[in-house]
């Protein structure tokens, strides 16, 4: 087996997954906000070719908007209705450069 092609749908699955929970209409739920967090720790561990490309003062935008949800989950209990159109702004620049350019 191609190790490429075995990765293949991870990684159109991760990219759906991403995808899926940015979309405005889709509800938040704290899993989700912890998956999209796990996930972007991972490609900043892997040192994500995507993430290498971006300028420091855009890294360090991501890594303000990613410690602001950590934060949230951290304070907040009850669900993410009140403020999920700020969250999802939020985990957006967070995950900048790591999305389809097109989906920006």
């Amino acid at each position: 087996m191609d190790i490429l092609n075995a990765t293949s749908p991870y990684t159109n699955h991760t990219k759906g997954k991403l995808e899926q929970i940015l979309h405005p209409s889709h509800p938040l739920c704290r899993d989700d906000v912890v998956w999209i967090l796990e996930f972007i720790k991972k490609k900043v561990a892997e040192e994500d070719p995507q993430l290498q490309d971006l300028s420091q003062p855009r890294l360090m935008r991501n890594f303000r908007y990613f410690a602001e949800v950590a934060m949230m989950l951290i304070h907040r209990r009850n669900g993410f209705d009140q403020e999920a159109d700020r969250l999802k702004m939020w985990l957006r620049e967070a995950a900048y450069g790591l999305q389809d350019p097109s989906k920006r």
